[in-house]
């Protein structure tokens, strides 16, 4: 029974350290996958962010740009969000969410959507990509730091596994010795 026990220690010790292995391989990975993608958009940081004039090609200056774009976007739009705009152009010239008073397009004959309010979309757009990118960049480092956890933790199973085992081995190789030299009996004469 006892082999049992180390065989499976030595095989749960493998797995964690493998899986701590593959863990850190898939992590690096992905840092590697965010930052070749962040630095292909060929992003620069604006001189009025936290990273002027810096390449956009970590998560977090991707997460730094995305809020200088929020804030440029609040800028343009008078400091409203999308929800807090009108949905079209006015005639005046000013946004309206009525659509008797909207400006109309002569090519379709339709109201025309007010423009800040389709630069939140794109905006969100962006920023959501650049919010990712953070993401999948703090996911890729906790699965770094993770598989280092699974392989010490498997290492020092591994360890614990082998140096418990070879003391009970040990232990129960003495008491099968000791069995094996049965006392004889004596007999006393006088």
């Amino acid at each position: 029974m006892s082999k049992l026990f180390q065989y499976g220690g030595i095989i749960a010790s493998i797995v964690l350290i493998a899986f701590g292995a593959g863990s850190i391989i898939t992590g690096l990975n992905g840092r590697d996958r965010v930052h070749r993608d962040l630095a292909a958009e060929q992003i620069v940081g604006t001189p009025d962010s936290t990273i002027p004039g810096q390449k956009v090609n970590t998560g977090s200056k991707a997460e730094a740009f995305a809020a200088v774009m929020r804030k440029h976007t609040l800028e343009a739009t008078g400091g409203k969000t999308y929800s807090q705009m009108d949905r079209f152009m006015g005639k005046d010239g000013k946004s309206t969410s009525d659509e008797k008073l909207a400006a109309v397009d002569p090519k379709s004959g339709k109201p025309v959507d007010n423009p800040l309010r389709n630069l939140w979309v794109s905006e969100t757009a962006l920023t959501t990509a650049l919010h990712s990118s953070y993401f999948a960049e703090s996911v890729a480092t906790f699965a770094i730091v993770m598989g280092f956890a699974l392989m010490l933790t498997g290492g020092g199973f591994l360890v614990l596994t082998l140096r418990v085992l070879r003391v009970f081995g040990k232990e129960t190789a003495s008491e099968e010795a000791a069995a094996a030299i049965k006392p004889g009996k004596v007999a006393l004469t006088s």
